[in-house]
C-alpha cells in the first residue's frame, strides 16, 4: 500500500534567501494554479492582493491554505502552508511527494454517477494515502459546483455535478503545482497551532472561512466543525499579536459590521469580488469584501 513519508521539518533558511521580493516569479501563462475548486478561491482577486503585498518579506505563511491561489502566483522560496482540512493537506502532500502514483490512481476514476456515489461513500480511513488523495480530487472535480462540504460526522455529502466532460486529471497543472509545493512545508493544523512561528519581517496571508453575509450564505463547513463569530474574534486577536511582533499580515473577509469592528485599528480596503458558488446563477453577483493590512 502506498503511504507517504512523514512531512519534512522546517525548511533550511540561509541569509541569502532573506528579504524575498513579493513579485510573482513567473508570468501569468506559466504560473502554477489551484488544482481544486474551492469556495472563496482568490484567483479572480489576485491583482488586488498582489498590489497590496508588503514591499519585502522573508518567509511566507498561509494558515488557511484552501485553493492556494496567492501562493501559486508568488511561489515563494520559503513557504509554510497549513489547513485544518486533513483531506486537502493530504492531497497537496501527494501532489508534492507522490505525483506519478497519484496520476496513475486517477486514471481509475470515470465520470459516472454510480462510480461517483460509490467513491463518496468510501471511508477515507480504509484507503492508502494516494487512494485517499485521488478520492478527494475526483470528488472535487465532479461534485456540484466544486463545493467542499461535510456533515457533522465529517462525511462529504455534496451531490454529483452536471458536467459534459470534466477534467479529472490535468497532469500538466498537477506537475506545476508539485514543482511549487516542493519548496513548501505542509501542515495539518488550525491557525492557533501555527502562528507562534512567524517572526518580524515574515508575511502571513489569512483567508479564513468568511463571516456569512446572511444566515443562509454560510460556506464554513469545510470540516466537521464550523468557523463562528468567536473564531473570527480569536483570529483578529492573533492578527493583532502578530502585528505587534513585527509580522506583516494581510487578511481577506466579508465586508460585515463584525469584521469592520474587529479590524478597525488596521488598514481596510473594500474590493468587489465575484461570487462563484451559488445554487442560482442569478445570485452570483459581485459582493463587497475587505482586504485588511497591518502594514
Amino acid at each position: 500500500m502506498t503511504q507517504l513519508a512523514p512531512s519534512p521539518g522546517p525548511l533550511v533558511e540561509t541569509e541569502a534567501q532573506a528579504h524575498l521580493s513579493p513579485t510573482p516569479r513567473l508570468s501569468k501563462a506559466n504560473r502554477a494554479r489551484p488544482i481544486v475548486k474551492w469556495a472563496g478561491g482568490k484567483t479572480r482577486l489576485l491583482d488586488d492582493l498582489i498590489s497590496r503585498l508588503p514591499a519585502q518579506y522573508e518567509r511566507y505563511f498561509e494558515p488557511f491554505f484552501g485553493g492556494g491561489a496567492l501562493f501559486y502566483a508568488l511561489q515563494p522560496d520559503r513557504a509554510y502552508l497549513s489547513d485544518v482540512n486533513y483531506e486537502l493537506v493530504l492531497l497537496y502532500r501527494c501532489v508534492r511527494d507522490a505525483l506519478p502514483a497519484l496520476v496513475a490512481e486517477l486514471q481509475h476514476h470515470p465520470y459516472e454517477k454510480e462510480h461517483y456515489y460509490w467513491m463518496r461513500s468510501r471511508d477515507p480511513e480504509t484507503l492508502t494515502d494516494v487512494e485517499r488523495a485521488a478520492r478527494t480530487l475526483y470528488l472535487n472535480r465532479t461534485c456540484f459546483n466544486g463545493l467542499y462540504r461535510v456533515n457533522r460526522r465529517g462525511q462529504f455529502n455534496v451531490p454529483m455535478g452536471r458536467y459534459s466532460n470534466p477534467v479529472i486529471c490535468d497532469e500538466a497543472k498537477l506537475q506545476r503545482a508539485s514543482d511549487a509545493l516542493a519548496r513548501a512545508e505542509l501542515t495539518h493544523a488550525g491557525f492557533d497551532d501555527t502562528m507562534t512561528a512567524p517572526k518580524s519581517g515574515d508575511f502571513v496571508y489569512f483567508d479564513p472561512p468568511y463571516q456569512p453575509l446572511s444566515k443562509t450564505a454560510n460556506f464554513t463547513s469545510y470540516t466537521s466543525g464550523s468557523f463562528n463569530e468567536e473564531d473570527q474574534a480569536r483570529l483578529a486577536d492573533t492578527v493583532t499579536d502578530l502585528a505587534n511582533r513585527g509580522v506583516h499580515c494581510m487578511l481577506s473577509n466579508s465586508d460585515t459590521p463584525l469584521i469592520q469592528s474587529l479590524y478597525k485599528d488596521f488598514r481596510i480596503d473594500i474590493v468587489m469580488a465575484p461570487r462563484l458558488i451559488s445554487r442560482k446563477a442569478s445570485n452570483r453577483r459581485p459582493v463587497r469584501e475587505v482586504i485588511v493590512r497591518t502594514y
